[in-house]
């Protein structure tokens, strides 16, 4: 028995949403008694591979093969399927992102087991099994029971810690068998941002909202985040009235991040945006409001117009780094 966690790789290196995944399989398969075999697919180098032993990996399979370089559904769902099966693991681990969103599922189907998605912490018991998520936008809880003899989780980002458990994992070269019409997906072509902090990725974060009254208004929520090296988010009346670009909009109907810190300017706190936002560690909101509902999220507020308080606030980032 073992717990299989696939490792999902970003032009063939780990990112921190992986070590955190990696840091959670061990933690669960210390509970069970059992081993953590990490599945990468895709090309690969051993040097990074070997950068899951520092979390407590045990075993690594990894499939190298140039043909499996494109995320396809249906394959990548097949072949870790077929890995769980011949490991012998009914825990099967994936990150909380848009490729465990899809496989997820589909595992669950194809190993008839129990899917719990989203899950914020260690099972709180193994007999039963016992886990924990968010509800009703990141207002409650809930403690999910499942029953079946294999289960498929996806874990939340930022909602667990990396811990480090050097181990020297052996790796083992796997050859599926599937051919190029297999594959129903193709890649024609691929266009990246570059010179900008990726919002999903991003461990701080500041963001706008219809408070700025303008997008002329937005230097100083830039100038902060360049001074912090943080990305830059808005609500979504500002990306629906064109001020800020779609890509930014952080809520129920667009991007669901979890940084360590989100700084909320002028942001009123509606509930679709909470629930964008409220696996954040740390809220700190900014609004004239002292009645908005963005201040019984926050962790820390400040009642006060954006357009005074981010220039002090500019200033006193500036005087701390200077000094230190």
């Amino acid at each position: 028995m073992a717990v299989l966690v696939y490792t999902e790789n970003w032009d063939g290196r780990f990112k921190k949403s992986t070590y955190e995944l990696v840091s959670y399989a061990k933690a669960i398969s210390d509970m069970m008694e059992t081993t953590v075999v990490a599945l990468s697919i895709g090309p690969v180098e051993d040097k990074e591979l070997e950068k899951l032993g520092d979390y407590g990996v045990d075993k690594i399979i990894k499939i190298s093969d140039d043909l499996y370089s494109v995320l396809d559904n249906q394959v990548y769902t097949r072949v870790i399927a077929d890995v769980a099966e011949n490991e012998d693991a009914n825990v099967i681990l994936l990150s909380h992102n848009n490729t465990g969103k899809a496989l997820a599922p589909r595992l669950s189907v194809r190993l008839k087991a129990g899917l719990v998605t989203a899950v914020i912490k260690v099972p709180s018991s193994v007999e039963p099994f016992t886990v924990c998520k968010k509800v009703f936008s990141g207002k409650g809880f809930v403690h999910l029971v499942v029953l079946s003899e294999k289960k498929v989780l996806t874990l939340s980002k930022n909602s667990f810690e990396l811990v480090e458990k050097k181990t020297k994992p052996g790796i083992e070269e796997y050859s599926p068998d599937f051919t190029l019409g297999d594959f129903k997906t193709r890649v024609e072509k691929v266009d990246k941002q570059t010179g900008k902090l990726i919002l999903t990725d991003a461990e701080l974060v500041v963001s706008g909202g219809r408070g700025m009254k303008s997008p002329d208004n937005w230097g100083p929520i830039e100038e902060l985040a360049d001074l912090l090296g943080a990305a830059t988010a808005c609500s979504r009346p500002v990306s629906d009235e064109g001020w800020r670009p779609h890509e930014e909009h952080t809520g129920q109907t667009g991007k669901v991040i979890a940084p360590n810190l989100y700084i909320a300017v002028g942001i009123s706190g509606a509930i679709q945006h909470l629930a964008g936002i409220s696996s954040s560690k740390c809220i700190v909101a900014i609004n004239t409001d002292p009645d908005a509902p963005i201040f019984e999220a926050a962790d820390y507020g400040i009642v006060g117009d954006a357009h005074k308080v981010l220039p002090e606030l500019i200033t006193a980032v500036k005087e701390y780094k200077s000094e230190n």
